[in-house]
């Protein structure tokens, strides 16, 4: 399956561009990898713009340099929106909104870890796949403090400075995770409601070879809602996706792919065992996680 969708892939990549650089998905879609995690540029240069996640923390310096030199130095951001607020998708969230003064905008179930009021469930390092489980206690899990710029996302669905975009709600690996999907030419920036690495895996995280994946599993407190995240955005039959782990992908082997996680989620994306195998989260395992919507 990975051969196949890295083939569909040669013509798009040409393999020939650093991993730390900027790929373009489109004129106006772009995404960079910071080590293990990806922030996305939505807007065209020359034109307002958004950023989607802002990394791990200490990487605000290169996102800005990113920035700057695709959409110029004197036009920052119109706005931040957020897939979801664990640490590796807020790390220069408060840095790069003190620095452009944009609002921040996020699903309401999320904002009470960005507003300072609570914390995320714990992760779980016993679901297995290698040393990123295992690793998973010593993640932050908040609450980060960015209320003067958050913003809910608007209730029609609509993106701020992005026409023809919409947000998806896909909760599952967080409780107000959303999913950017634009009709027109079927692309989905689907954060982490599903991946494409093996993110539990030290070493797949490393080399980064393109396959499709559930959500993180130490980091997912409700399996039946991700597994009905992943068959709604798989039922939209994107064309091109980026998540927040791992290479953007397109074409016909994706979409099989991704249909493949769907229809056998339970069997190739839930861990075997964990603390939330069979249980999701409750508030009494984050310090006021506000449960199954």
């Amino acid at each position: 399956m990975a051969q196949q969708v890295q083939v569909e892939n040669e013509a798009l990549y040409g393999f020939t561009v650093p991993d730390e650089a900027v790929w373009a998905l489109a004129p106006d879609v772009a995404y960079r990898r910071l080590a293990m995690v990806n922030v996305v540029f939505l807007g065209r240069p020359g034109g307002d713009w958004v950023l989607v996640d802002a990394g791990l923390p200490g990487t605000a310096g290169m996102i800005a340099r990113s920035a700057a030199a695709r959409f110029g130095a004197d036009r920052p951001a119109a706005a931040i929106v957020l897939t979801h607020g664990h640490i590796d998708h807020v790390g220069a969230l408060r840095t790069l909104a003190e620095k452009w003064n944009v609002p921040v905008y996020a699903h309401p179930l999320e904002h009470p870890y960005l507003n300072g009021q609570s914390a995320y469930p714990k992760p779980d390092p016993t679901v297995g796949g290698g040393a990123m489980s295992l690793l998973a206690t010593l993640f932050p899990r908040g609450p980060l403090d960015v209320g003067t710029w958050l913003r809910p996302l608007p209730t029609d669905g609509t993106l701020p400075f992005l026409p023809g975009w919409r947000w998806i709600h896909t909760p599952g690996h967080s409780t107000g995770h959303v999913s950017l999907w634009r009709e027109e030419d079927r692309l989905l920036v689907a954060g982490d409601a599903f991946i494409t690495t093996a993110q539990e895996s030290a070493y797949a995280v490393a080399v980064q070879e393109p396959e499709l994946h559930g959500p993180p599993m130490y980091f997912t407190p409700d399996w039946e809602k991700a597994a009905e995240s992943v068959r709604a955005l798989a039922a939209l039959e994107p064309e091109t996706v980026v998540t927040g782990h791992g290479h953007g992908l397109r074409g016909p082997a994706m979409r099989q792919s991704l249909h493949t996680l769907a229809t056998e989620f339970e069997r190739v994306a839930v861990p075997a065992q964990g603390r939330y195998v069979g249980h999701p989260a409750t508030a009494e395992e984050g310090s006021a996680y506000p449960g199954r919507s």
